[in-house]
């Protein structure tokens, strides 16, 4: 019998952005910053919320050109591969 959806785990969406950190995620961003040290209660930590920004369209664009002209340098630079 297969699994409803709502309750599968993350299967292919392993890279899916998550709204609040686990708690040695948010250990590993405040130790980071200093906000934390060793020894310290890990009980009571604050919530760090995640933000996804997207990229302009323009923008975007301007890195799959520069993306692309490396990819023609770098097969122009190769020599013809010989049989």
């Amino acid at each position: 019998m297969s699994l409803h959806r709502s309750l599968q785990g993350l299967g292919g969406k392993e890279g899916a952005l998550r709204n609040v950190l686990k708690r040695h995620e948010r250990l590993q961003y405040l130790m980071s910053r200093g906000l934390w040290k060793p020894g310290e209660p890990v009980f009571g930590l604050p919530k760090i919320k995640q933000t996804k920004f997207k990229a302009r369209k323009a923008a975007a664009k301007e890195a799959t050109k520069e993306a692309t002209a490396e990819d023609a340098a770098a097969s122009a630079a190769k020599p013809p591969a010989s049989k």
